[in-house]
């Protein structure tokens, strides 16, 4: 892999709250071990902002986790 070039982790989650500013709190999948997954703060891709494609509550969205940890940014809603 040459310099610059980012692995992008893609995972899909359901919206489980919807925050202020196109922010949504999203439920990623259990793990194989069971129990609940992980919730994560997530804001909408700039062409979801520019199409004006809404996310609801309980949608599935697909999502690009940041590397750094924490976030991660809608990039399709699935359902």
């Amino acid at each position: 892999m040459s310099e610059g070039e980012e692995t992008k982790t893609t995972v899909t989650g359901t919206v489980e709250e919807v925050l202020p500013n196109s922010l949504f709190r999203v439920r990623l999948p259990a793990p194989e071990g069971g129990g609940e997954g992980e919730l994560v703060l997530a804001y909408l891709a700039g062409k979801m902002r520019l199409h004006r494609i809404r996310v609801l509550m309980g949608d599935q969205v697909e999502m690009v986790l940041d590397p750094y940890g924490g976030r991660a940014r809608i990039v399709r809603r699935l359902t």
